[in-house]
């Protein structure tokens, strides 16, 4: 960071004052009343004749809350190491860049069940454009060469959108298997993989979220925590897929997946992500 011009760590401190009291003061009111209309139209969903959606409600519920506070907490962090930005300080660009993936992975996440059941504009979205917002906006301010910026722009996000691709399965997962035939038994192979590859991508989710900040300081710790969940992911979507074949969401978390290694795995994007002085830590 203190390569950064005064100029540009000026801009990312009041990006980070701003956006973090839009997450801790305005995001919030968004969430609730995201998660309001969930809960009504997911309701008249289960009166119409769909049982089975009943186990959304506390999942969504309880989740949407989470991530309220999650992304309250990460907002008036955002405010409160604003002035160690502008000073330069090199522990607060991993730092402000976690901080901003919080609103984006969360609020695609929140937007999903605007795809199905919930009418009218989709308010999670705009959680995730603001969080993205800033994510985006501290990898180009940063000094840097313009590929290495590019190539972690891909990268993160990637990994960002697999990130939340990878929670939403996981809760699809619990959901289903809350309300299924014959419960607490489990009716055939199928289902207890559908409760496995959820819980796995649950897993993921962790190691993928820790790869952010490490791999926003170059170093191969990082590399390694995004490389072996997507791996991971693989190994347990594709085969789901072709036993699940009512829905193609695992097909979409592979592709995902895909999309993070590739940016990872090919030597040319490889070599700009890793940018610490010993590449072997």
């Amino acid at each position: 960071m203190q390569a950064t011009t005064q100029k540009n760590r000026t801009i990312m401190s009041i990006l980070a004052i701003v956006i973090g009291l839009v997450m801790a003061y305005v995001i919030p009111f968004l969430v609730q009343t995201s998660l309001e209309r969930v809960l009504v139209h997911l309701t008249a969903h289960i009166e119409k004749g769909n049982p089975a959606f009943s186990s959304g409600l506390p999942l969504f519920d309880f989740f949407y809350s989470v991530w309220q506070a999650l992304i309250f907490a990460a907002g008036a962090a955002l405010i409160i190491i604003s002035q160690e930005i502008r000073k330069g300080a090199e522990w607060t660009f991993p730092l402000a860049i976690s901080l901003f993936a919080l609103p984006s992975i969360g609020g695609f996440f929140m937007f999903l069940p605007y795809i199905s059941w919930v009418p009218g504009f989709p308010l999670p979205m705009v959680i995730a454009w603001i969080g993205l917002a800033g994510f985006w906006a501290f990898i180009f301010l940063r000094n840097g060469e313009k590929i290495a910026k590019w190539t972690q722009f891909a990268a993160l996000t990637f990994i960002g959108m697999l990130a939340t691709h990878a929670f939403t399965i996981g809760i699809g997962a619990q959901r289903t298997m809350a309300t299924r035939p014959g419960y607490p038994l489990y009716p055939d192979f199928t289902w207890w993989l559908f409760r496995w590859a959820g819980e796995v991508n649950w897993v993921a989710v962790i190691f993928l979220f820790m790869s952010i900040p490490l791999l926003a300081m170059g170093k191969r710790k990082g590399w390694w925590l995004a490389v072996i969940p997507s791996i991971t992911i693989l190994m347990i979507n594709v085969p789901t897929q072709f036993f699940r074949t009512k829905t193609l969401d695992y097909l979409y978390g592979s592709l995902l997946a895909l999309g993070v290694l590739f940016f990872t795995m090919i030597p040319y994007f490889k070599k700009h992500l890793l940018t610490e002085d010993n590449p072997d830590i």
